[in-house]
Protein backbone atom coordinates (compact mmCIF):
# COMPACT_ATOMS: atom_id res chain seq x y z
CA UNK A 1 0.00 0.00 0.00
CA UNK A 2 3.08 2.86 1.09
CA UNK A 3 4.55 1.66 -2.10
CA UNK A 4 1.94 2.87 -4.25
CA UNK A 5 1.08 5.58 -2.37
CA UNK A 6 4.94 6.68 -3.28
CA UNK A 7 4.33 5.88 -6.81
CA UNK A 8 1.38 8.43 -6.76
CA UNK A 9 3.44 10.86 -5.30
CA UNK A 10 6.20 10.25 -8.09
CA UNK A 11 4.11 10.82 -10.85
CA UNK A 12 2.81 13.64 -9.63
CA UNK A 13 6.32 14.93 -8.71
CA UNK A 14 7.28 14.50 -12.15
CA UNK A 15 4.53 16.12 -13.97
CA UNK A 16 5.16 18.91 -11.58
CA UNK A 17 8.64 19.38 -12.42
CA UNK A 18 7.86 18.31 -15.97
CA UNK A 19 5.42 21.13 -16.33
CA UNK A 20 6.23 23.86 -14.44
CA UNK A 21 10.25 23.46 -15.85
CA UNK A 22 9.41 23.80 -19.17
CA UNK A 23 6.71 26.64 -18.71
CA UNK A 24 9.32 28.33 -16.78
CA UNK A 25 11.92 27.60 -19.56
CA UNK A 26 9.27 29.26 -22.65
CA UNK A 27 8.68 32.85 -19.81
CA UNK A 28 12.18 32.84 -19.10
CA UNK A 29 13.25 32.61 -23.17
CA UNK A 30 10.73 34.96 -24.05
CA UNK A 31 11.22 37.75 -21.72
CA UNK A 32 15.05 37.20 -22.80
CA UNK A 33 14.42 38.06 -26.18
CA UNK A 34 11.83 40.79 -25.23
CA UNK A 35 15.15 42.12 -23.38
CA UNK A 36 17.39 41.57 -26.43
CA UNK A 37 15.51 43.71 -28.81
CA UNK A 38 12.50 40.96 -30.53
CA UNK A 39 8.81 42.38 -31.00
CA UNK A 40 6.18 41.04 -28.66
CA UNK A 41 5.25 38.90 -32.34
CA UNK A 42 8.67 36.82 -31.33
CA UNK A 43 6.70 34.31 -28.94
CA UNK A 44 6.00 31.99 -31.19
CA UNK A 45 9.49 30.73 -31.24
CA UNK A 46 9.87 29.91 -27.37
CA UNK A 47 6.75 28.01 -27.05
CA UNK A 48 7.30 26.38 -29.88
CA UNK A 49 10.69 25.76 -28.75
CA UNK A 50 9.44 24.80 -24.80
CA UNK A 51 6.59 22.71 -26.29
CA UNK A 52 8.75 21.04 -28.48
CA UNK A 53 11.09 20.19 -25.75
CA UNK A 54 7.86 19.39 -23.09
CA UNK A 55 7.19 16.57 -25.81
CA UNK A 56 10.69 15.28 -26.46
CA UNK A 57 11.84 14.93 -22.79
CA UNK A 58 8.63 12.79 -22.70
CA UNK A 59 9.86 10.39 -25.00
CA UNK A 60 13.31 10.52 -23.64
CA UNK A 61 12.03 9.65 -20.05
CA UNK A 62 10.96 5.70 -20.62
CA UNK A 63 14.03 4.79 -22.93
CA UNK A 64 16.26 6.70 -19.30
CA UNK A 65 13.33 4.51 -17.02
CA UNK A 66 14.54 1.39 -18.91
CA UNK A 67 18.21 1.40 -18.78
CA UNK A 68 18.19 2.59 -15.13
CA UNK A 69 20.05 0.11 -12.76
CA UNK A 70 22.46 -0.86 -15.71
CA UNK A 71 25.86 -0.60 -15.34
CA UNK A 72 27.59 2.78 -16.42
CA UNK A 73 28.98 1.28 -19.50
CA UNK A 74 25.95 0.97 -20.57
CA UNK A 75 23.99 3.54 -19.08
CA UNK A 76 26.16 6.50 -19.73
CA UNK A 77 26.40 6.09 -23.58
CA UNK A 78 22.50 5.73 -23.47
CA UNK A 79 21.94 9.13 -21.50
CA UNK A 80 24.12 10.76 -23.71
CA UNK A 81 22.54 9.68 -26.99
CA UNK A 82 19.45 11.02 -25.36
CA UNK A 83 20.67 14.18 -24.82
CA UNK A 84 21.82 14.50 -28.35
CA UNK A 85 18.58 13.14 -29.84
CA UNK A 86 16.83 16.09 -27.80
CA UNK A 87 19.31 18.45 -28.33
CA UNK A 88 19.61 17.84 -32.40
CA UNK A 89 15.29 17.65 -32.30
CA UNK A 90 14.97 21.13 -30.27
CA UNK A 91 17.77 22.60 -32.17
CA UNK A 92 16.21 21.74 -36.55
CA UNK A 93 12.32 23.11 -34.56
CA UNK A 94 14.48 26.07 -33.60
CA UNK A 95 16.67 26.43 -36.21
CA UNK A 96 12.65 25.98 -38.37
CA UNK A 97 10.66 28.65 -36.17
CA UNK A 98 13.18 30.96 -37.14
CA UNK A 99 13.96 30.65 -40.66
CA UNK A 100 10.03 32.02 -41.07
CA UNK A 101 10.65 34.65 -39.16
CA UNK A 102 14.09 36.08 -40.47
CA UNK A 103 15.84 34.38 -44.00
CA UNK A 104 18.57 35.67 -43.51
CA UNK A 105 19.03 33.55 -40.15
CA UNK A 106 18.82 30.00 -42.09
CA UNK A 107 22.61 29.24 -41.68
CA UNK A 108 24.47 28.82 -44.80
CA UNK A 109 27.12 25.96 -44.40
CA UNK A 110 27.71 23.01 -42.44
CA UNK A 111 28.97 25.11 -39.16
CA UNK A 112 25.74 27.09 -38.71
CA UNK A 113 23.47 24.25 -38.86
CA UNK A 114 25.82 22.17 -35.54
CA UNK A 115 25.41 25.28 -33.88
CA UNK A 116 21.48 25.21 -34.09
CA UNK A 117 21.45 21.60 -33.18
CA UNK A 118 23.58 22.07 -30.47
CA UNK A 119 22.72 25.37 -29.17
CA UNK A 120 19.91 23.44 -26.96
CA UNK A 121 22.79 21.02 -25.29
CA UNK A 122 22.43 22.80 -22.26
CA UNK A 123 18.83 22.74 -21.84
CA UNK A 124 18.14 18.73 -22.73
CA UNK A 125 21.86 17.72 -20.67
CA UNK A 126 20.26 19.96 -17.52
CA UNK A 127 17.08 17.77 -18.01
CA UNK A 128 18.79 14.40 -17.84
CA UNK A 129 21.06 15.41 -15.31
CA UNK A 130 18.17 16.53 -13.32
CA UNK A 131 15.75 13.61 -13.72
CA UNK A 132 19.23 11.05 -13.11
CA UNK A 133 19.65 12.88 -9.89
CA UNK A 134 15.99 12.81 -8.66
CA UNK A 135 16.17 9.22 -9.35
CA UNK A 136 19.23 8.11 -7.46
CA UNK A 137 17.78 10.56 -4.17
CA UNK A 138 14.95 8.62 -4.96
CA UNK A 139 16.79 5.07 -5.10
CA UNK A 140 18.71 5.87 -1.87
CA UNK A 141 15.49 7.23 0.21
CA UNK A 142 14.15 3.50 -0.68
CA UNK A 143 17.41 1.83 0.25
CA UNK A 144 17.17 4.03 3.81
CA UNK A 145 14.11 2.94 4.33
CA UNK A 146 14.21 -0.81 3.05
CA UNK A 147 16.92 -0.70 6.04
CA UNK A 148 15.85 1.12 8.55
CA UNK A 149 12.67 -1.38 8.34
CA UNK A 150 14.96 -3.94 8.60
CA UNK A 151 16.91 -3.16 11.30
CA UNK A 152 13.47 -2.63 12.72
CA UNK A 153 12.14 -6.38 12.59
CA UNK A 154 15.47 -7.28 13.36
CA UNK A 155 15.04 -5.52 16.40
CA UNK A 156 10.80 -6.59 17.27
CA UNK A 157 12.24 -10.28 16.13
CA UNK A 158 14.90 -10.30 18.85
CA UNK A 159 12.81 -8.05 21.66
CA UNK A 160 9.99 -10.73 20.84
CA UNK A 161 12.48 -13.77 21.36
CA UNK A 162 13.81 -12.55 24.47
CA UNK A 163 10.78 -11.69 25.88
CA UNK A 164 9.21 -15.24 25.33
CA UNK A 165 12.08 -17.25 27.06
CA UNK A 166 9.56 -18.22 29.83
CA UNK A 167 12.26 -20.45 31.68
CA UNK A 168 11.14 -23.88 31.71
CA UNK A 169 11.78 -24.52 35.49
CA UNK A 170 9.19 -22.01 36.70
CA UNK A 171 6.46 -24.42 34.73
CA UNK A 172 8.41 -27.67 35.63
CA UNK A 173 8.35 -26.88 39.33
CA UNK A 174 4.58 -25.12 38.85
CA UNK A 175 3.43 -28.34 37.28
CA UNK A 176 4.96 -30.45 39.61
CA UNK A 177 3.99 -28.84 42.50
CA UNK A 178 0.05 -29.11 41.51
CA UNK A 179 0.76 -32.69 40.68
CA UNK A 180 1.66 -33.24 44.14
CA UNK A 181 -1.20 -31.29 45.81
CA UNK A 182 -3.88 -33.80 43.76
CA UNK A 183 -2.00 -36.42 45.10
CA UNK A 184 -2.12 -35.16 48.39
CA UNK A 185 -6.01 -35.18 47.60
CA UNK A 186 -5.75 -30.79 48.14
CA UNK A 187 -7.73 -29.83 45.19
CA UNK A 188 -8.67 -26.67 46.45
CA UNK A 189 -5.24 -25.07 46.71
CA UNK A 190 -3.92 -27.23 43.39
CA UNK A 191 -7.16 -25.54 41.43
CA UNK A 192 -6.07 -22.39 42.74
CA UNK A 193 -2.43 -22.86 41.54
CA UNK A 194 -3.83 -23.69 37.90
CA UNK A 195 -5.91 -21.15 37.24
CA UNK A 196 -2.89 -18.66 38.65
CA UNK A 197 -0.67 -20.66 35.97
CA UNK A 198 -3.13 -19.94 33.23
CA UNK A 199 -3.91 -16.62 33.85
CA UNK A 200 0.13 -15.82 34.36
CA UNK A 201 0.42 -17.69 30.78
CA UNK A 202 -2.25 -15.71 29.10
CA UNK A 203 -0.92 -12.24 30.71
CA UNK A 204 2.60 -13.60 29.56
CA UNK A 205 1.40 -14.40 25.65
CA UNK A 206 -1.67 -11.78 25.49
CA UNK A 207 1.28 -8.95 26.16
CA UNK A 208 3.56 -6.77 23.18
CA UNK A 209 7.21 -7.60 24.27
CA UNK A 210 7.11 -3.84 21.67
CA UNK A 211 4.69 -2.15 24.05
CA UNK A 212 5.62 -0.15 27.45
CA UNK A 213 3.39 -0.53 30.71
CA UNK A 214 3.56 1.59 33.67
CA UNK A 215 5.18 0.16 36.77
CA UNK A 216 1.69 -0.29 38.37
CA UNK A 217 0.97 -2.91 35.57
CA UNK A 218 4.12 -4.22 35.47
CA UNK A 219 3.81 -5.05 39.33
CA UNK A 220 -0.08 -6.33 38.60
CA UNK A 221 1.66 -8.83 35.99
CA UNK A 222 4.50 -9.79 38.33
CA UNK A 223 1.54 -10.40 40.91
CA UNK A 224 0.52 -13.24 39.31
CA UNK A 225 3.52 -15.34 39.22
CA UNK A 226 4.27 -14.31 42.27
CA UNK A 227 1.11 -15.37 43.83
CA UNK A 228 1.88 -18.86 42.73
CA UNK A 229 5.42 -18.92 44.39
CA UNK A 230 3.43 -17.86 47.08
CA UNK A 231 1.57 -20.81 47.31
CA UNK A 232 4.21 -23.68 46.33
CA UNK A 233 6.85 -21.67 49.65
CA UNK A 234 3.61 -20.47 52.17
CA UNK A 235 5.68 -18.65 54.90
CA UNK A 236 9.16 -18.88 53.16
CA UNK A 237 8.70 -16.38 50.90
CA UNK A 238 7.98 -12.59 51.92
CA UNK A 239 7.91 -10.10 49.37
CA UNK A 240 7.89 -6.16 49.84
CA UNK A 241 7.21 -3.77 47.63
CA UNK A 242 8.74 0.02 47.78
CA UNK A 243 7.47 1.99 45.03
CA UNK A 244 7.68 6.14 44.82
CA UNK A 245 4.03 7.76 44.57
CA UNK A 246 5.57 9.28 41.31
CA UNK A 247 6.74 6.41 39.79
CA UNK A 248 3.48 4.53 39.64
CA UNK A 249 2.83 5.78 36.22
CA UNK A 250 6.43 5.48 34.84
CA UNK A 251 7.22 3.44 31.35
CA UNK A 252 9.06 -0.02 31.51
CA UNK A 253 9.46 -2.58 28.80
CA UNK A 254 6.44 -5.17 30.06
CA UNK A 255 7.32 -8.23 32.09
CA UNK A 256 10.85 -7.07 32.80
CA UNK A 257 11.30 -7.78 36.46
CA UNK A 258 10.27 -11.42 35.74
CA UNK A 259 13.32 -12.82 35.10
CA UNK A 260 15.10 -11.32 37.73
CA UNK A 261 12.43 -12.33 40.51
CA UNK A 262 12.22 -15.92 39.00
CA UNK A 263 15.86 -15.77 39.17
CA UNK A 264 15.94 -14.89 42.83
CA UNK A 265 13.39 -16.96 44.29
CA UNK A 266 15.25 -19.97 42.65
CA UNK A 267 18.57 -19.54 43.39
CA UNK A 268 18.58 -17.87 46.63
CA UNK A 269 15.25 -18.44 48.67
CA UNK A 270 14.39 -21.47 47.90
CA UNK A 271 17.81 -22.94 48.95
CA UNK A 272 17.48 -21.79 52.10
CA UNK A 273 14.88 -23.94 54.31
CA UNK A 274 13.62 -20.86 56.49
CA UNK A 275 13.48 -19.39 52.54
CA UNK A 276 14.10 -15.73 52.51
CA UNK A 277 13.00 -12.04 52.21
CA UNK A 278 12.12 -10.34 48.29
CA UNK A 279 12.32 -6.16 48.02
CA UNK A 280 11.11 -4.73 44.82
CA UNK A 281 11.43 -1.52 44.22
CA UNK A 282 10.85 1.68 42.52
CA UNK A 283 11.99 4.97 42.63
CA UNK A 284 12.96 8.26 40.52
CA UNK A 285 16.24 9.85 40.66
CA UNK A 286 16.46 12.63 38.24
CA UNK A 287 15.49 12.03 34.68
CA UNK A 288 16.25 8.03 35.65
CA UNK A 289 13.67 5.81 37.25
CA UNK A 290 15.48 3.22 38.53
CA UNK A 291 14.06 -0.27 39.73
CA UNK A 292 15.34 -2.71 42.22
CA UNK A 293 15.00 -6.96 42.64
CA UNK A 294 17.04 -7.49 45.94
CA UNK A 295 16.64 -10.85 48.14
CA UNK A 296 18.30 -11.72 51.37
CA UNK A 297 18.81 -15.58 50.49
CA UNK A 298 22.49 -15.93 50.46
CA UNK A 299 25.28 -15.76 52.98
CA UNK A 300 26.95 -12.54 53.38
CA UNK A 301 29.90 -12.47 51.08
CA UNK A 302 29.09 -15.43 49.28
CA UNK A 303 27.30 -14.99 45.96
CA UNK A 304 27.14 -18.33 43.40
CA UNK A 305 30.43 -18.71 44.22
CA UNK A 306 32.15 -15.33 43.55
CA UNK A 307 34.45 -14.01 46.84
CA UNK A 308 33.71 -11.74 48.90
CA UNK A 309 33.75 -8.01 47.42
CA UNK A 310 34.05 -9.34 44.11
CA UNK A 311 31.96 -7.09 41.61
CA UNK A 312 28.39 -8.86 40.46
CA UNK A 313 28.19 -10.51 36.87
CA UNK A 314 25.42 -12.32 34.68
CA UNK A 315 26.30 -15.37 36.62
CA UNK A 316 24.80 -14.10 40.00
CA UNK A 317 22.66 -16.75 41.26
CA UNK A 318 24.31 -19.27 38.34
CA UNK A 319 26.75 -21.64 40.35
CA UNK A 320 27.54 -22.82 36.88
CA UNK A 321 24.56 -24.39 36.26
CA UNK A 322 23.32 -21.31 32.99
CA UNK A 323 20.72 -20.19 34.92
CA UNK A 324 21.78 -16.56 34.92
CA UNK A 325 19.54 -16.64 31.93
CA UNK A 326 17.46 -14.08 33.41
CA UNK A 327 20.12 -11.18 34.19
CA UNK A 328 21.63 -11.54 31.01
CA UNK A 329 18.24 -11.24 29.22
CA UNK A 330 17.24 -8.36 30.94
CA UNK A 331 20.29 -6.77 30.08
CA UNK A 332 20.24 -7.49 26.10
CA UNK A 333 15.96 -6.49 26.37
CA UNK A 334 17.67 -2.75 27.37
CA UNK A 335 20.70 -2.76 25.06
CA UNK A 336 18.28 -2.99 22.46
CA UNK A 337 15.74 -0.58 23.52
CA UNK A 338 17.53 1.99 25.01
CA UNK A 339 21.14 1.75 23.97
CA UNK A 340 23.81 3.43 26.19
CA UNK A 341 20.77 5.22 27.85
CA UNK A 342 20.36 2.15 30.49
CA UNK A 343 22.01 0.28 33.06
CA UNK A 344 22.34 -3.26 34.94
CA UNK A 345 23.97 -3.35 38.11
CA UNK A 346 24.32 -6.48 40.21
CA UNK A 347 25.76 -5.73 44.25
CA UNK A 348 25.62 -7.94 46.61
CA UNK A 349 24.77 -7.49 50.48
CA UNK A 350 20.99 -7.06 51.01
CA UNK A 351 20.22 -6.16 54.45
CA UNK A 352 21.62 -7.87 57.33
CA UNK A 353 21.43 -11.48 55.69
CA UNK A 354 23.43 -10.76 53.18
CA UNK A 355 21.91 -11.45 49.68
CA UNK A 356 22.32 -9.99 46.16
CA UNK A 357 20.55 -6.55 44.86
CA UNK A 358 20.56 -5.96 40.73
CA UNK A 359 19.27 -2.40 40.17
CA UNK A 360 17.99 -1.47 36.44
CA UNK A 361 18.07 2.48 35.36
CA UNK A 362 16.01 3.56 32.29
CA UNK A 363 14.80 6.77 31.63
CA UNK A 364 12.06 8.50 33.03
CA UNK A 365 9.12 8.33 30.94
CA UNK A 366 4.90 8.26 32.05
CA UNK A 367 2.58 7.85 29.06
CA UNK A 368 1.76 11.64 28.35
CA UNK A 369 5.67 12.18 27.63
CA UNK A 370 6.93 11.48 24.26
CA UNK A 371 10.54 9.26 23.90
CA UNK A 372 13.66 10.97 22.42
Amino acid sequence: MSEALDDIRNRRLFWLLQTGGWAAYITISYLSALAHGKGVEYWPVPVGIGTTGFLVTLLLRPVLRRAWGRPPAVFVPIAAACVAFGSTVLGMVYMTLLANRCQECRPVDTLGYIAYTTGHLYVVLSWVGLYVGLKYHRQLQLQTQRALAATAMAHQAQLKMLRYQLNPHFLFNTLNAISTLVLDRDNTVANRMVQGLSAFLRHSLDSDPMQRVTVKQELDALNLYLDIEKMRFAERLGVETKVAPECWNALLPSLLLQPLVENAIKHAIARRLAGGRLTIAAERRGDRLELQVADNGTGPGVVAGLPAGAPGSDGVHTNGDGCGVGLSNTRERLRVLYGDAQSVTVAQGHGDDGGVRVTLSIPFETAGTARA
